[in-house]
């Protein structure tokens, strides 16, 4: 039963915050705080939990059949993708960066950019870019220089 809760616990720690910041779902402050601090701690909660599936499965293992080794296997084997998990960024996942990105003049950009497309514009010092609305709602910011100034664009 110890090695049971131990895999409950990694899989919670690891997949609780995956469940509260699904994009496009409404989240609450105090639920969103849970997901960052379990975001936080799964790194060492989950190899905490690996450490401890594994004491308990070695001590199990003199007193088991084949069967049961194999289930003590298996049952580890949820920790081991939690732990894994907890390591990941989600949302790249969710929301790849672009792999090549460019710049082009408006007389050119008319090849991708339809008349009727919304973009987000800013002119600083006389540069001035804009970003097509579809691309930034998708991949979320974009870091930019526009006359010498920093920004980053967000829709």
């Amino acid at each position: 039963m110890a090695l049971l809760a131990v895999v409950a616990l990694a899989v919670a720690v690891a997949a609780i915050p995956m469940g509260i910041m699904e994009p496009f779902k409404p989240q609450s402050a105090a639920a969103m705080a849970l997901a960052y601090t379990l975001r936080r701690l799964a790194p060492a909660a989950t190899l905490l939990a690996l450490a401890a599936g594994v004491a308990l499965a070695w001590r199990l293992w003199g007193s088991t059949r084949w069967l049961g080794r194999v289930l003590l296997v298996a049952a580890l084997l949820p920790i081991g993708a939690a732990c894994w998990l907890a390591r990941q960024n989600l949302f790249e996942w969710l929301f790849p960066p672009l792999a090549r990105t460019g710049y082009a003049p408006a007389a050119a950009a008319a090849a991708f950019v339809d008349p009727g497309d919304l973009v987000l514009a800013i002119q600083v010092q006389g540069d001035a870019a804009a970003y097509p609305v579809r691309q930034v709602a998708f991949h979320h910011v974009v870091e930019d220089v526009v006359g010498g100034t920093p920004v980053a664009v967000t829709y």
